[in-house]
Order: structure tokens, then sequence, then C-alpha cells
């Protein structure tokens, strides 16, 4: 893995490994795995990075430990009431998640504890949330006199509907696994310690489909949200006569007449 993005060093907030084809990113600000002004600069840093590193297909993002995945917000950053630093976080907060959520790749959360705030919204900005069974889930900003700012009002609701995104946003209601399952704010509930193997395994199936193909069926999946379904039939067909400009598709037709494993090109 590049160094500029390989952050082993204990005091790093977020500590970087390469498993082959995918990166396992670990929030690492004990004890609640705070996100902090730098922490989010340093994320949007490595997000930034994988994107440019056509050898990673995927990445994972869980907690350190096993008690949090991640708090959220330190709130004593807003204790004092000051708006230029709500104003600066606000920022970091959008830019660093909605760089995650463009990563042209495949994103997993592996949920390994409390989800909270901030914690939850980067999950949501993940492609797949794989959850164990001890997690709990929450926006709990409105209890404190705040909202969600980092996409919790408009990602939360697409994944759950109205509905239930009133009963977590505006009732202040907490999620179990089994709970966030149901309502599919999260794809899969196992058990305490397997959420880091999961979503690797389900990370490394990524290397089987042609990247320039995820690339493109991650972008139309994710055009649900903002334009029309006829846009979105039309933005079908037209990537899918695009691929036929890149080597990803006469090798994957090809291995599969040849009854082989195909050999992506990392375009």
């Amino acid at each position: 893995m590049k160094p500029e993005f390989q952050s082993q060093q204990k005091s790093s907030a977020i500590k970087a490994e390469q498993h082959g084809h995918v990166a396992l990113l670990t929030l690492n600000n004990p004890p609640a795995n705070t996100w902090t002004a730098d922490s989010l600069i340093q994320f949007k840093q490595i997000i930034e990075s994988l994107n440019a590193d056509k050898n990673i297909y995927a990445c994972v993002i869980t907690g350190e430990g096993s008690k949090f995945f991640s708090a959220g917000a330190d709130l004593k950053l807003f204790a004092d009431g000051n708006k230029a630093v709500a104003l600066d976080m606000a920022r970091l907060f959008g830019e660093a998640f909605e760089t995650l959520s463009a990563f042209r790749g495949v994103s997993i959360a592996a949920i390994n504890g409390y989800a909270m705030g901030g914690g939850l919204e980067v999950a949501l900005a993940c492609d797949i949330r794989i959850a164990e069974t001890q997690a709990v889930m929450a926006l709990p900003e409105a209890k404190v006199g705040l909202l969600p700012c980092a996409g919790g009002t408009q990602n939360l609701t697409w994944l759950v509907g109205e509905g239930w995104a009133k009963r977590i946003i505006l009732c202040g209601e907490q999620i179990s696994a089994e709970q966030a399952l149901t309502i599919k704010l999260v794809e899969e509930v196992v058990e305490v310690g397997e959420s880091v193997n999961a979503a690797l395994a389900l990370a490394k199936s990524v290397g089987s489909q042609s990247p320039s193909s995820v690339t493109a069926c991650k972008a139309l999946i994710q055009n649900c949200r903002s334009q029309s379904h006829q846009h979105g039939l039309m933005k079908e067909r037209e990537l899918f006569v695009r691929l036929f400009d890149t080597e990803d598709q006469q090798e994957g037709v090809q291995a599969f007449l040849e009854k082989r494993s195909p050999q992506w090109k990392n375009q």
C-alpha cells in the first residue's frame, strides 16, 4: 500500500492496511473513536489516495476496540457555541463523507459497536453495512440542540424511508443490529468480533468483477437518488456501450469463453 495512506503508527487517527485489492481502514481515536478536524482531513486524503490507486477495488471501515465503531464528533468542540468552528467542522464532515460516497470502488462498514452521530454517518456513506450483534446505531444530535450535518438526514432517509428516519432523528430512537437489519439500515448481522472478517470476505469478492464495470454500475445505482428513472435508463445504455472502450470488457468476455479467470487491467 502506498506510503501516503499507509498509517500504521499507533498515534494515527486512522490505521490503514492492505489485504490484496482491499484497504482496511480502522478508526483509531480511543476511547470512542470520535472524529476531529485532523482525522476528517486525513480520512478524506486516504480515500482520495485509494481512489487514485487502481490496484484497490474495495475498502472496509471499522473501529478500534470492541465497544465503539465511532461515537461521532467530540461535543467539546461545540461547547462554547463558536459558529466558525461549527461551520468548519460541518464542511470537513461533508467533504470527507461525500468523498467516501464517491469512491469508485465498493465501501463496506464493519460496525463493531456503537455507531452514533458522525459514526453512523460514515457508515451511511458506505455502499454496504455489516453490523455485529451488539452494535447500536443512532443519530442523537437533536438531543443536544444540533442536527446530523454529514449526510445523515439524507442518506438515512434514502435507506430506511421517511418514517424510520423520523423515528431515529426526531424521536432519538436507538436501533439494535437486528432491528437495523429489519429496516434495511444494514445488510447483514454477524456475531461479535466477526464484522471485519465478513466485510473483508465480501470486499474480496469484488475482485472477481471488472473494476470498470463496478465503477459504472455504482454510478448508475447512486444515480437513482437524484435523477429520474428515464434518465437512469438512458445513462445505463450509454455506460454499457462505453465499456466496450475498455480492456476489461474484452478480457472478461474472452476469459468466460475460454473458461478461465479474467485478469483485469486496473484501468
